[in-house]
């Protein structure tokens, strides 16, 4: 993704915390809020992940026969696993309820 898209995406959540802060500042309504610092959410993770690809491209690419190819792309993986949600984030649990007790 070309810089300017990037630089043009992270204005837009900037934009979206804004509107966060002023809704707070309101008193808004929470369901509110937290669709919204979702959406912020989804978005900077978008962008990362956008970021994250462009980096697999530009510096893991090619590296198969270099000596550090390993340690590289290691490293990519890691940093792939830490933008990306767990499990849990993306399917909440089921709450459990504990039997009533006699």
């Amino acid at each position: 993704m070309p810089k300017e898209q990037i630089l043009t995406r992270l204005r837009k959540i900037e934009g979206q915390v804004r509107g966060l802060q002023r809704m707070i500042s309101e008193d808004r309504d929470c369901e509110a809020v937290l669709t919204q610092l979702m959406a912020a959410r989804a978005a900077l993770d978008k962008t990362a992940l956008s970021i994250a690809g462009e980096h697999l491209d530009f510096c893991v690419d090619g590296l198969i026969d270099q000596p550090d190819s390993r340690t590289r792309i290691l490293r990519t993986m890691e940093l792939f696993l830490k933008l990306s949600p767990s499990v849990s984030e993306i399917e909440p649990s089921e709450p459990t309820v504990e039997p009533e007790s006699e």
